[in-house]
């Protein structure tokens, strides 16, 4: 269902995000994003980082960021390039991103990457791309863990479970595929 239409209004921004998810020959994980930012107009930047002014429709950001994780969402390898960005200093902040070896995604991850990488070393556009690739790291490896889950021999609480309206441990999703988890009126979400 498309949105209802809106005033009149004119384009400015385009930001472009686009995620994939990729199981490797050795059985880890690679989730990648890619984002790119354009303006329908031109704008100034420093004069001495491409030549004052990006022009309208190139790009004023275009980035790339791959988490490779295992099947515990931890990351194993963590990388990132800056193709395109306002300022030559940018491109530094890829690097940064190396200090996210060993975090797992979860649970107040942000908070941790955070605390890894300070804001004045780091680039808010490659941390933003931590959400959208969290959630692709899910999606990905939502068939492994299925298959995981159902090999155990223990019976422990699925990780995806409070992560979302849908699999709240009060709801119905949870009282019907995972009953010993069901909690009457938690509200954990």
């Amino acid at each position: 269902m498309p949105l209802p239409n809106s005033t009149p209004r004119k384009k400015m921004h385009h930001r472009h995000i686009d995620c994939e998810g990729y199981l490797r020959d050795d059985g880890l994980w690679d989730i990648e994003a890619h984002m790119r930012d354009t303006r329908t107009y031109d704008c100034g930047y420093d004069e001495d980082h491409r030549g004052g002014i990006i022009r309208a429709g190139e790009p004023v950001h275009d980035m790339r960021l791959r988490l490779t994780i295992d099947l515990d969402f931890v990351i194993q390898e963590a990388r990132a390039a800056s193709d395109h960005t306002p300022f030559e200093i940018c491109t530094r902040a890829a690097i940064e991103m190396k200090a996210l070896v060993g975090l797992q995604i979860g649970r107040g991850w942000i908070k941790r990457v955070r605390e890894r990488i300070g804001t004045d070393r780091s680039c808010t556009h490659l941390i933003e791309l931590l959400g959208p690739i969290a959630a692709t790291a899910y999606q990905t490896l939502h068939a492994a863990l299925e298959e995981r889950e159902r090999k155990r021999k223990d019976s422990q609480r699925p990780m995806i479970l409070d992560t979302c309206i849908a699999l709240a441990s009060d709801g119905a999703v949870v009282k019907r595929r995972w009953p010993e988890f069901y909690q009457a009126g938690s509200n954990k979400n």
